[in-house]
């Protein structure tokens, strides 16, 4: 995820990256630049005077607003996406938490404290790598048997909650928790199924086929006819008017596009990396000697 100071806002106007949609598109921009001045050279040179072509103004404006009302709610619906995914993340943080508090304060044991050390974080590190299409053992403090074990399972998150919940099931049986205390440790633990579902969810559905490709099919008709409604009023000005416009418009669905699955590696994605990083961080430092 891009860091920025949204305060210094001037800068970022002028500033062009390798994530920049103007980067992105450029080929696209000229393509579409050679098409409407080809299309704005025919009209002119065809039909310099045509009432029924003249009177499209009218039209594309109507269009346009249809346009950017479907746009809307497009963004707005890759943004919920977007927001929900950070809103899950948030809560396997503060859960995470919750949970080494109870592991810290209800046992003494040093092997207890050190096997939730290891595997409240491995969890979010696999979660993390789950949503990115596969696990990287490297990143997980694993022994041997344990690495060997878990390489054989498809859903790793869960296989190691179900390596948490039996050592709870373990230290209810030797009687260092009671069923009080276990229940309240379940709870915890029992959302971080809820959440890695709500994120799959999220990462498995996306925007309808048939809708994302209407869209881009009406922005290019639309873009692409719209030297029809503007050349005789702006000449092949209309050229630079239509680029512009294309650009505006595309930009929107590209962005979409990219937030609408939150938990992979593009720029603006969410920073998990991160975010596994601070629960590794936090709950050593919960459950340290």
């Amino acid at each position: 995820m891009i860091k920025y100071n949204p305060k210094i806002w001037f800068r970022h106007i002028f500033k062009i990256s390798r994530t920049d949609t103007l980067f992105l598109m450029w080929k696209e921009l000229v393509m579409i630049s050679l098409a409407t001045a080809g299309i704005s050279w025919y009209k002119l040179e065809y039909f310099p005077k045509s009432d029924m072509v003249d009177s499209l103004m009218g039209v594309y404006s109507l269009v346009g607003f249809v346009l950017s009302l479907l746009l809307v709610f497009r963004t707005n619906t890759a943004y919920d996406r977007w927001w929900e995914g950070r809103k899950k993340w948030g809560e396997l943080v503060n859960n995470t938490r919750n949970f080494a508090i109870k592991v810290a304060s209800m046992t003494t044991s040093k092997e207890i404290d050190e096997f939730f050390a290891r595997m409240i974080p491995n969890y979010a590190f696999a979660m993390k790598e789950h949503l990115r299409e596969g696990v990287d053992l490297d990143e997980l403090e694993l022994t041997p048997e344990e690495e060997k074990e878990l390489e054989a399972i498809a859903h790793k998150p869960s296989y190691i909650a179900k390596w948490m919940y039996a050592k709870l099931d373990q230290m209810k049986a030797d009687g260092d928790l009671t069923q009080e205390e276990f229940l309240s440790m379940d709870t915890n633990l029992k959302t971080f199924s809820d959440i890695i579902g709500a994120c799959e969810r999220i990462k498995n559905t996306p925007l309808p086929y048939s809708y994302s490709n209407f869209m881009k099919k009406f922005i290019f008709i639309y873009v692409c006819t719209m030297p029809l409604a503007f050349v005789n009023a702006f000449g092949y000005y209309s050229v630079l008017i239509t680029v512009f416009v294309f650009y505006v418009l595309v930009s929107l669905e590209i962005l979409a596009e990219e937030i609408e699955d939150p938990f992979g590696n593009d720029p603006n994605d969410l920073p998990t990396d991160e975010l596994s990083q601070k629960i590794r961080d936090n709950i050593k430092e919960l459950l340290k000697d």
